[in-house]
């Protein structure tokens, strides 16, 4: 297997199968929509509601009701390319692209069967327990691979440029499949409740300095990927790469940081768009090669946003609470985590038979 970053990404229809239909790939972003904002109401619910101890809540039913319509659109897809009695060859023929969201409607129901049995039994989670009960790890796993569906399914349309419209369904699918990522990853994330030092003057090793320094690696990773997926596929619209930055940093907000300042995650918005206009404009003065230019998004954009959000902490709360070792060397691990993310997410390449 080559795993050269430069070669652009080949779309083989004999593996792919048959294009789908625009309206197959809106219906089925529109029902994951459902899916996903049931869990960003169920978030924002549990978030600010710390006495909701019960199951039946109408925040559970829109979650539900959108992995039910999420069901039903698949089966919708899926009749028209299975024979009248589907056997287990005709479903692993099924092209990639649908297989993958079918994958995780599997994922969605048994999740959410044994979310059921799991708070029947040993009652709701609350804080840490949320981000690891396995009926949820579960259930956030098969919401990511539904909504990455539409995306999926556009990638399977010939040709490196998007359309207006495939633009807007693409971005929209991505972050759709990004963002129960984010409100899972709560616990390691530079998206919510911590942005600044404690102020200690020596740091433990086990501390909240210690989980926020992780949480900015782990935010600059999975802010970058999506970003990178939908560049190894086709050329990145103007102002995707924004949009993939800014609204999961003020959805976060929304959800979990509404009583708190708005400087941190607005300037995590304000500074993505900087970003990209610096390195659009950069790339039209300096010519480098595909690989090189990528390489330089990961190096350069994380430690300009997240230096950014320093910044303006400096400036509102008057320190960043840590010294010059850490501020330093957190930039610095967050250049590396995104060129490393870079060269990972850049190598991927399509499977080849065995």
């Amino acid at each position: 297997m080559t795993t050269s970053v430069e070669r652009p990404q080949v779309v083989d229809d004999a593996t792919t199968g048959p294009a789908f239909a625009a309206r197959e790939r809106w219906v089925l972003l529109v029902a994951s929509a459902w899916l996903v904002i049931g869990l960003q109401l169920d978030a924002y619910a549990h978030a600010t509601t710390p006495e909701l101890e019960t199951f039946w809540t109408p925040w559970h039913g829109v979650l539900y009701s959108g992995i039910a319509a999420s069901g039903f659109t698949l089966l919708w897809i899926m009749k028209s390319r299975l024979p009248a009695i589907p056997t287990y060859q005709s479903l692993l023929a099924l092209p990639n692209a649908l297989r993958i969201p079918l994958a995780g409607m599997a994922s969605l129901l048994v999740g959410g069967g044994m979310d059921t049995l799991w708070h029947n039994i040993f009652g709701i989670e609350k804080n840490l327990e949320i981000f690891v009960s396995p009926s949820h790890e579960l259930i956030i796993l098969g919401m990511v691979l539904v909504a990455m569906g539409p995306a999926l399914m556009t990638a399977t349309v010939p040709g490196r440029l998007l359309s207006i419209g495939n633009a807007f369904l693409v971005g929209i699918s991505a972050l759709f499949a990004v963002l129960p990522l984010h409100i899972y990853s709560l616990h390691a994330t530079a998206l919510g409740f911590y942005h600044l030092g404690t102020g200690h003057a020596e740091p433990n090793v086990f501390s909240i300095d210690g989980q926020l320094v992780h949480g900015y690696l782990f935010s600059t990773v999975l802010l970058l990927v999506p970003i990178l997926m939908i560049g190894r596929r086709w050329r990145l619209p103007i102002g995707l790469p924004t949009a993939l930055v800014s609204i999961p940093a003020l959805l976060m907000h929304l959800m979990f940081a509404s009583q708190g300042p708005w400087w941190p995650h607005l300037t995590v918005a304000v500074a993505a768009p900087v970003v990209e206009l610096l390195l659009r404009v950069g790339g039209t003065l300096v010519t480098l090669p595909v690989t090189a230019r990528w390489i330089t998004l990961g190096l350069v954009a994380p430690p300009i946003v997240w230096g950014a959000v320093l910044l303006v902490g400096k400036i509102q709360t008057g320190t960043v609470g840590w010294n010059i070792h850490i501020v330093s060397g957190l930039l610095t691990l967050t250049a590396l985590a995104g060129a490393g993310t870079v060269l990972v997410v850049r190598s991927i390449q399509r499977l080849q038979p065995e």
